[in-house]
C-alpha cells in the first residue's frame, strides 16, 4: 500500500495532574478594648491604619510556554501543539468543508509526531478506511519506544463544489505534499520513505452530522 493511501498514530491519553489553587485568607486585626461596643479606642494611629489597609494580592507570574522541538535522531518530538479546529470548520458549507478538510491533515501532522491518534479518531466515522490505516501506522511507529521524524503533510490547496453525493456525502478535493518519514528507535535510524516531491490529491468525503463535520472515506486518486 502506497503511503499516500495511508497518510501516515493507539490513543495514548495524557492525564494531566491538576494544579492545586492555594486560597488567600486576608485576616483583620481588631485592637484590644474594655467595651466591646468599642470599636477604635486603644489602638494607636499607625496601629489604626495597618489595619485598615488592604492586603496585597501578589500578581502571578506568566508561566512561559514549553518550547516545540521537532523531532530527530536524537528523540521523538516534544511539546507539540495541538491543532485547534477553526471555526470556519464547524459550518455547513462549502468553505466550512474546506476548511474541515484542512484541520483533518493538520490533526493527522499531530498524530506523526506524538503518535496520538485522538484528534483524527475524534473527527473521522469508525468506518473510514484511510483512518483506520493511519492509526496502525503511527502505532507501528511508535511501539517499543520508537517514534517518527518529519512524515509532515503541507497541504497546498483542498477545494470542493459543495454537491451532496447519492451517499449523503460532501466531497473535496485536497492537494498536498509530504516530506520524507523517518523512523528511528533507542538503535538508532530504522527506516525510511521518500518524500512525495510531486503533489498528491485525495478525494476527501464527509458527512455533516448534526452540528459538526464527520471524515468517512479518503481515497487518492492522484499521488
Amino acid at each position: 500500500m502506497r503511503r499516500s493511501d495511508v497518510l501516515r498514530p493507539t490513543v495514548r491519553l495524557k492525564l494531566l495532574a491538576a494544579a492545586a489553587v492555594p486560597l488567600l485568607f486576608l485576616t483583620a486585626c481588631s485592637g484590644a478594648s474594655g467595651d466591646s461596643g468599642d470599636s477604635g479606642a486603644g489602638e494607636s494611629p499607625s496601629s489604626q491604619a495597618s489595619s485598615a489597609a488592604p492586603s496585597a494580592t501578589p500578581t502571578p507570574t506568566p508561566t512561559p510556554s514549553a518550547k516545540y522541538k521537532p523531532a530527530s535522531a536524537e528523540g521523538p518530538a516534544e511539546n507539540v501543539p495541538l491543532p485547534v479546529m477553526p471555526e470556519e470548520a464547524k459550518v455547513q458549507s462549502k468553505e466550512g468543508l474546506e476548511a474541515f478538510a484542512r484541520h483533518w491533515y493538520m490533526a493527522a501532522n499531530y498524530g506523526y509526531e506524538t503518535g496520538d491518534v485522538g484528534p483524527v479518531q475524534t473527527i473521522s466515522s469508525p468506518d473510514c478506511i484511510t483512518c483506520l490505516n493511519y492509526y496502525e501506522v503511527v502505532d507501528n511507529g511508535y511501539r517499543d519506544n520508537d517514534w517518527i521524524a518529519n512524515a509532515t503533510i503541507d497541504v497546498r490547496d483542498a477545494h470542493s463544489d459543495y454537491v451532496l453525493t447519492p451517499e449523503g456525502r460532501y466531497q473535496a478535493l485536497a492537494q498536498f505534499t509530504q516530506d520524507a518519514m523517518e523512523y528511528y528507535g533507542p538503535e538508532g535510524l530504522q527506516g525510511s520513505e521518500d518524500a512525495d516531491v510531486a503533489p498528491s490529491v485525495q478525494l476527501f468525503e464527509a458527512t455533516w452530522d448534526g452540528d459538526e463535520w464527520v471524515a468517512v472515506n479518503i481515497v487518492t486518486i492522484k499521488g
